[in-house]
């Protein structure tokens, strides 16, 4: 396990504080802690992935440069997962809106190390970084993946309509380099191929009940999931005469039967 210099003086409970900001993941040789400078040198590695995850899924997320993963870094809002040797496994970062909202965002992990636990872990220490920041914000996420959805519902997260997030116009335009971005609009923002999901700190289930709550309508969850990319990705995009797009309008939600 690599540590980082400290300055003569920085004194011990720095530094035991950052020993108690690492996780191991069960019986495996994997580190998942809070992101320090050092770990920039990742940032080309992450964005490349998150970008042939994207592509290799068919469905689009906001595209993020090197810069801007190193920024996050630099702030301190960033989770990183490596093995003891420094070999990169997994990210995820923090973004914020209107001093309310906040999001952990841009989660992936390495094709090696997958199915094996560290997203789930990766989420939950992300999770516990933005309640410690931002004890009053709400937590919210955007996602395409069943998988994704079951680990915020373990964490307390619920489904809900796009009405509930942050309407911040910065967040939206982060959506415009993901390939579902005309489907967004011209469904006003209020609907797309994500699911929307929040914790609200004021307003919640126990993770235990909304993990209950998951795994009984997980068969639901899966079956309108893929209703979404069938009917969004094909009947409802159709083709007039002249080349352009056009879109008939959903008229339920369909998360909120």
């Amino acid at each position: 396990m690599k540590f980082p210099r400290f300055h003569l003086g920085t004194g011990l409970v720095i530094l035991l504080s950052y020993i108690n900001s690492y996780t191991i993941v069960d019986n495996q040789n994997i580190i998942i802690r809070v992101a320090t400078p050092e770990d920039k040198i990742y940032a080309d590695t992450i964005t490349n992935e998150m970008e042939s995850s994207a592509m290799a899924r068919g469905t689009g997320i906001a595209k993020r440069s090197p810069e801007y993963i190193s920024r996050k870094i630099d702030e301190g809002k960033a989770v990183i997962a490596t093995t003891p040797d420094g070999t990169w496994v997994g990210f995820c970062y923090i973004e914020t809106w209107e001093g309310e909202y906040v999001a952990n965002s841009g989660l992936i992990v390495s094709p090696e190390f997958r199915k094996s636990g560290v997203a789930k872990a990766i989420k939950q220490k992300i999770f516990k970084l933005s309640r410690e920041r931002y004890p009053d914000a709400k937590i919210f996420g955007l996602t395409t993946g069943l998988a994704v959805m079951k680990i915020n519902s373990d964490l307390g997260y619920e489904p809900v309509t796009y009405s509930e997030l942050t309407q911040d116009e910065e967040f939206w335009a982060g959506c415009k380099s993901c390939v579902n971005y005309d489907i967004l609009m011209s469904k006003e923002r209020k609907n797309c191929l994500c699911t929307a999901m929040l914790y609200d700190p004021k307003d919640h289930y126990e993770p235990a009940e909304t993990k209950e709550h998951f795994e009984k309508k997980s068969k639901v969850y899966e079956r309108l999931l893929k209703i979404k990319q069938i009917k969004f990705l094909s009947r409802f995009k159709k083709i007039d005469r002249t080349g352009n797009r056009k879109f008939k309008t959903v008229f339920f939600n369909l998360f909120h039967l």
